[in-house]
């Protein structure tokens, strides 16, 4: 690891945040809350369909995360230079953004470009994310590498959450009553009965991008060049070789790495499909979306605080098993709603027209369990940050928080696809999120395991 002479100053860190605040919206409002739904609802032909497609993306863009982000992980390690990196794959990722626009309903590309583009993005912002975390040990001493990284988690959160408020309340406006989340008319006279609110999250995402990640080029110092290309592909391979040795011979560890790998896909799958799922079990537009999204970014903010001090009393696994079964009971929940029934068998009152923003019980109980779900999903992936601290060996601490990364991310695939596939065999929005279910309950088991 590369030991710095003096710790970088408050702007290089503050600038070094704002990578998450920059790329943040495109998880936001591409991925979950605003594009995603709209491809479903407008462009694809069912809700079933759109699920299906959006999940082979997704698996598809996950895949390739996975062969190769640990290898451009160990390359980071052994050339030293990072920000050349991320500017190389900031590229494909404004560009492919800014492409969504063209994704008019109706327009006989509009499916494939995007889907092509989503996935494009996907492997952009992640590859580029991999060397903005590999700064991290160059900017702060060992000891605030934690610190470090929760103030660019926050940062992220409070990105999505700004960019969402922006989408809803001045572009994205409901395609019957013409206007946004606030009652305005969408800025820029971007039309309501062809999506361009919905769609100019692209553009939008890619614009917020450039603005914000231009401090990281300009006042955050890169560590030195350490070796060329080709022989640094040699070291970081043979790097990342020995840490998965030194993972398999501590027991304990392995199985946690195991887990981590189980649950953090079936929480990928559930915020990739949850606006989907929304738009075709409650017939939500991008405003309805928009709002569920809001609050889970509340929530989410106020469970990694709670969480955090639960830890601390409890420990990390005892919070990792309580966020789990939030998440088991609440994703269950979700899958027995639809417009007119809850818990499966419940018939309640179809929504009425002019009844307002979620007027139903269904809707209502959606939110609640949503709300849940994002108080959930904080501490569940803080608390694998604090549970990674106790078991590794504290001289090999930075290369073991990569192989966590690495077991986040090697089969983020698996979960999306059994989606796409279970929704295929079954014609069923519900059925195919149901998969999701299985990858917490295998990732409580592992962790069950664990001593």
């Amino acid at each position: 690891m590369t030991q710095m002479a003096a710790p970088a100053s408050r702007l290089a860190i503050a600038s070094w945040a704002l990578f998450d605040w920059a790329a943040q919206p495109f998880f936001t409002l591409v991925t979950t809350f605003v594009f995603a739904p709209y491809f479903a609802s407008a462009l694809a032909n069912t809700p079933a369909e759109g699920q299906t497609l959006w999940g082979y993306a997704t698996a598809g863009a996950g895949l390739a995360v996975a062969l190769l982000a640990p290898i451009l992980g160990a390359i980071a390690d052994a050339t030293g230079h990072r920000k050349p990196w991320i500017f190389v794959f900031s590229l494909p990722f404004v560009f492919a953004c800014w492409a969504l626009w063209y994704t008019e309903p109706g327009s006989p590309s509009a499916i494939p470009v995007a889907l092509a583009c989503f996935a494009i993005a996907t492997l952009a912002i992640e590859f580029a994310t991999v060397f903005n975390n590999a700064m991290m040990t160059d900017l702060v001493p060992p000891n605030r590498v934690g610190r470090l990284s929760g103030t660019g988690w926050a940062a992220g959160y409070a990105g999505g959450l700004v960019s969402l408020v922006i989408a809803l309340g001045f572009l994205a406006a409901n395609p019957e009553s013409g206007k946004t989340l606030l009652g305005f008319d969408p800025l820029f006279g971007l039309n309501p009965a062809t999506r361009e609110g919905d769609r100019a999250s692209g553009p939008f995402s890619a614009m917020w991008y450039v603005v914000f990640v231009v401090p990281l080029f300009f006042f955050v110092p890169d560590a030195p060049k350490k070796a060329n290309l080709a022989p640094a592909i040699r070291v970081g391979l043979a790097n990342l070789l020995a840490s998965l040795r030194d993972a398999r011979r501590n027991r304990p560890l392995f199985v946690f790495l195991l887990a981590n790998m189980a649950y953090k896909d079936g929480l990928v799958a559930l915020f990739a499909f949850g606006g989907i799922y929304a738009a075709g079990q409650l017939g939500w537009g991008s405003i309805q979306i928009g709002t569920f999204g809001i609050l889970l970014t509340i929530t989410g903010t106020i469970g990694a605080i709670v969480g955090g001090r639960l830890d601390d009393r409890y420990g990390p696994r005892a919070v990792l098993f309580g966020a789990l079964a939030i998440l088991t009971i609440c994703g269950l929940g979700l899958i027995s709603i639809d417009q007119t029934t809850i818990f499966f068998v419940v018939k309640t009152a179809a929504p009425a027209t002019g009844s307002g923003m979620f007027a139903t019980a269904p809707e209502q109980l959606f939110l609640v369990l949503g709300a849940l779900i994002g108080a959930a999903a904080g501490p569940l992936q803080a608390a694998s940050r604090s549970l990674l601290v106790q078991l590794a060996p504290k001289e090999q601490i930075s290369q073991f928080f990569g192989l966590l990364a690495l077991s986040g991310k090697v089969t983020s695939f698996l979960a999306p696809l059994s989606v796409s596939l279970l929704t295929v065999a079954t014609g069923s929005q519900a059925a195919g999120m149901s998969a999701i279910l299985i990858f917490f309950g295998i990732g409580a088991f592992l962790l069950g395991r664990l001593r």
